[in-house]
C-alpha cells in the first residue's frame, strides 16, 4: 500500500489567534520525526509567522505525545530517506528550523513533550522551553555514531555549561523531566494536559509587552553571546536610540504615569 501523501501545511500546522501563532509538528503516528518535507514546512511557517505584523509570540509544539524524535530515517514514502547522500547533496544550512529559529527576532516557546536527536536541537534553539512532566530528552547522537549536528552542540555549552553540555553529549544519555529542569534544560515543568494551556498563557504575557522592545531585547541578546561586555553596551544603546522615538514608548510611560495597562501597537 502507497504512503498516504500529505501536503505541508498537513505537516506542519500554522495557527494564528491574535498576537500567537502556533507552530505544531503533526506526525505523531511517527512521533513527530522529521521528514524532508517538514524542514522546509517548519522554516516556511516560523518565518511566515515572523514576518506576520499582527504576531508577537510563536508556540512550537509537537502534535501528540512526543515534540518531535529526530530525523526520519525510514526508506521511501514521504520520508524520501534522509540518507547522508540526500543531505550532503541537497541540505541547505542557511535553511534549515534551528538557523531560522536563530535569526528571527520573534519570541519562541517550545511546548515540549518527549524529544531526541533533531527533535532536541530544534527544541534547545527555542528562547524558552516549558516541558511536560511526563516527558523525556534524549541525546543519543554519540550512540548512532554522529555528533549533535543541528546547533546543540553551539547552545548546550551556553545554556548549561562546558562540563554539563560535555557529560550529556559524550554519555548521549536519556533524562526525565526532573533531570532536564535541573540541568537547565527547560524553564519548568507542568502536567502533559497543561502544556499547552500553559505555554499560551506565557506567550500571552509576553505579548502584552511593546513588541518592538521584546524583539529587541532578544536580538540583543542572541548578538550579546558573541561579543565582549564593551561592544555589547555600545550596541544596545543604539538599539535604544530608536525605541525611544517609538509610539510603544510614548504609550508606556503614559500608562505608568496614569497607572493603568499600555495598549501596544507595534509602532
Amino acid at each position: 500500500m502507497a504512503d498516504t501523501v500529505h501536503t505541508a501545511a498537513d505537516i506542519v500546522r500554522l495557527h494564528i489567534d491574535g498576537a500567537i501563532a502556533t507552530i505544531t509538528l503533526n506526525r505523531p503516528d511517527v512521533q513527530n520525526t522529521i521528514s524532508p518535507e517538514m524542514l522546509d514546512g517548519i522554516c516556511d511557517q516560523l518565518l511566515a509567522a515572523d514576518a506576520d505584523p499582527a504576531v508577537r509570540v510563536i508556540i512550537l509544539a509537537g502534535e501528540g505525545r512526543f515534540f518531535c524524535a529526530g530525523l526520519d530515517m525510514r526508506g521511501g514514502g514521504t520520508a524520501k530517506n534522509l540518507t547522508s547522500d540526500r543531505v550532503a547533496t541537497n541540505l541547505d544550512l542557511r535553511h534549515t528550523p534551528p538557523t531560522v529559529l536563530n535569526k528571527i527576532d520573534k519570541p519562541v516557546i517550545c511546548a515540549l513533550g518527549s524529544a531526541a536527536g533533531y527533535g532536541l536541537d530544534l527544541a534547545l534553539g527555542c528562547d524558552i522551553r516549558i516541558m511536560a512532566e511526563d516527558a523525556k530528552l534524549s541525546c543519543a547522537f554519540v550512540a548512532r555514531g554522529i555528533t549533535p549536528e543541528s546547533g546543540g552542540t553551539w547552545i548546550l555549552p551556553r545554556l548549561i555549561g562546558w562540563s554539563k553540555a560535555s557529560e550529556l553529549i559524550f554519555s548521549g544519555r536519556t533524562l526525565n523531566a526532573k533531570d532536564a529542569l535541573e540541568y537547565g534544560l527547560v524553564s519548568r515543568l507542568v502536567p502533559a494536559a497543561d502544556l499547552m494551556t500553559t505555554a499560551r498563557a506565557l506567550a500571552l504575557e509576553i505579548a502584552a509587552n511593546a513588541p518592538l522592545a521584546v524583539q529587541a531585547s532578544k536580538r540583543m541578546m542572541r548578538m550579546g553571546m558573541d561579543e565582549g561586555f564593551e561592544d555589547h553596551v555600545f550596541r544596545v544603546f543604539l538599539q535604544l536610540l530608536p525605541l525611544l522615538k517609538t509610539e510603544d514608548f510614548k504609550e508606556g510611560m503614559k500608562a505608568y504615569m496614569e497607572r493603568r495597562k499600555p495598549e501596544f501597537r507595534g509602532k
